[in-house]
């Protein structure tokens, strides 16, 4: 039954589709027959979703991505620890391709829609890579954002670090800070917005004189620069994103983010994550409306409410538990198959996403009384929805749902995966969306015709006090930026007294 409501006034949400280039994501459901993300290797299977999402109105589409198998469930006995078992046979993020390379082909056939891409910074040179993304800013006009990981796999490390294990949670956080002070440099701080002349009469491409080395110097990366891309005119520096929620990755997120897709399965717990975020935001002079916060959702719908319970069930006849289990392996480093179904696991562990394990082991704000966090709960919580909330029911009945959490949790947005392709999202696109439009949760249409930048899709157009495309002016990196008209002297020193403001060690 559908719960009548208070009206009020509300605004629009921010609404991304999260989805991967792998067989599974986050819902074990690879055996239902209707379902066609085995199709991620075709192009056209994400042509026909981005077109699907832009008439949706969504803000982004989000890939996520990791560099190496979930080889920790059921690995003991075997060589090296690894079982790669479990997820080879249920496809769970296994086999994965690489995300980039699909984003071009996307923005071809979309006008706004924009796309984050996730990436780890162990995985390349800083330079490469900002070499990468700049490429990609530069393609969609604007319309990327990078989310920041500072990776939580074994099996990346052993291929990417020269079989060197993954470091200490605590470690990679101070690694992947000054991995992005370098991608700042290189962005902002290399080129002078006015650098490129483009003038034919004089034979003058670019200003030599508006180029500059970033001669950084640190701890664990020195990389001279100049920067080898030109600046975009469209957005100066793809949008600043991260998915970590432990201690220190909310004190990473609250200083760099500009959006946070933070994860909770009640919205009470998803609240108290909230304030202590915007607590650190106020440590380094940021407001809560600087950032925006988006969680994990998966939805399943259908016109009426028996139709939709028919549909969960449905897709549970086809799950693998044994993925499930395997991705929480992979997420935590814990191998549940050392523990007994119904055994409590509120006292282990974790090296990898130490969010993740405290969230799905130990006792969160809002769980219901009594509830066991065993190794039964988790493998059937994971098994449809994976680490987020699942919503099911008509488009009414999730709307309402959907105002009660953002009520309480306070956050700004949702990531909706997928429980089968493109389905999931034709649902949401057709049923869901129509319903969140009526009560002023989405936009009826993107602000801007065309070349929306991603800043622009999750903050708006701005009051006209500062530039939309850009860093809020209270960002750390907001005075790293080189300006039109700004003589290469005048430049070096606001340089220097900006990283002894805000990136001093």
């Amino acid at each position: 039954m559908t719960v009548k409501r208070q009206k009020k006034e509300r605004k629009p949400l921010i609404i991304n589709a999260f989805a991967m280039l792998t067989p599974i994501l986050q819902s074990n459901t690879f055996a239902v027959p209707e379902n066609q993300a085995h199709l991620y290797n075709s192009l056209d299977y994400w042509i026909e979703l981005a077109k699907l999402l832009e008439k949706g109105k969504f803000n982004a589409l989000f890939l996520a991505d990791v560099l190496g198998p979930y080889d920790v469930y059921k690995s003991g006995g075997t060589p090296n620890n690894s079982n790669l078992g479990p997820v080879a046979l249920s496809g769970a993020q296994w086999p994965i391709n690489e995300p980039s390379a699909y984003i071009s082909a996307m923005a071809a056939v979309t006008k706004n829609l924009s796309f984050a891409i996730t990436f780890a910074t162990i995985s390349e040179a800083p330079y490469h890579f900002a070499r990468r993304l700049a490429t990609l800013d530069h393609l969609t006009k604007g319309r990327i954002g990078w989310n920041i990981v500072s990776s939580y796999l074994n099996t990346a490390c052993k291929n990417l670090l020269n079989g060197e294990p993954l470091p200490d949670h605590d470690v990679r956080y101070d690694k992947t800070q000054e991995y992005l002070e370098i991608v700042y440099q290189l962005f902002l701080s290399s080129w002078a917005d006015d650098a490129v002349k483009l003038d034919k009469i004089k034979r003058v491409y670019t200003d030599p004189e508006k180029i500059r080395e970033i001669n950084f110097e640190g701890e664990h990366y020195k990389v001279p620069g100049p920067f080898i891309c030109e600046p975009n005119p469209y957005q100066r520096i793809p949008a600043i994103l991260q998915a970590g929620a432990s201690t220190k990755g909310l004190e990473f997120a609250a200083k760099n983010a500009e959006s946070i897709f933070i994860n909770g399965t009640t919205p009470q717990g998803l609240k108290s994550k909230v304030d202590k975020l915007t607590t650190l935001l106020e440590k380094y002079g940021r407001k809560r409306e600087d950032v925006k916060l988006v969680q994990l959702a998966t939805i399943i719908t259908a016109p009426t409410h028996e139709e939709a319970i028919a549909k969960l069930e449905h897709y549970k006849k086809y799950t693998d538990l044994d993925g499930a289990q395997a991705l929480f392996g992979g997420w935590t480093g814990i191998d549940l198959d050392n523990y007994d179904y119904e055994e409590e696991l509120d006292q282990v562990e974790s090296n990898a996403v130490r969010s993740m394990a405290e969230m799905m082991t130990k006792p969160f704000p809002g769980d219901p009384p009594n509830l066991k966090k065993t190794r039964k709960y988790i493998a059937e919580k994971l098994a449809i929805g994976g680490s987020g909330i699942v919503f099911v029911g008509t488009p009414q009945e999730i709307a309402d749902e959907i105002e009660e959490f953002i009520d309480i949790s306070t956050i700004d947005g949702f990531n909706f995966c997928y429980a089968v392709m493109p389905g999931s999202f034709e649902n949401i696109v057709n049923l869901i969306i129509p319903e969140l439009q009526k009560r002023g949760l989405v936009w009826k249409d993107y602000p801007k015709t065309e070349n929306l930048t991603f800043r622009e899709n999750i903050f708006g157009l701005g009051d006209g006090t500062f530039d939309p495309t850009y860093l809020k002016p209270n960002h750390p990196a907001y005075n790293l930026r080189w300006l039109e008209g700004e003589s290469k002297e005048e430049f070096e020193k606001k340089f220097e007294r900006t990283l002894k403001e805000n990136f001093s060690k």
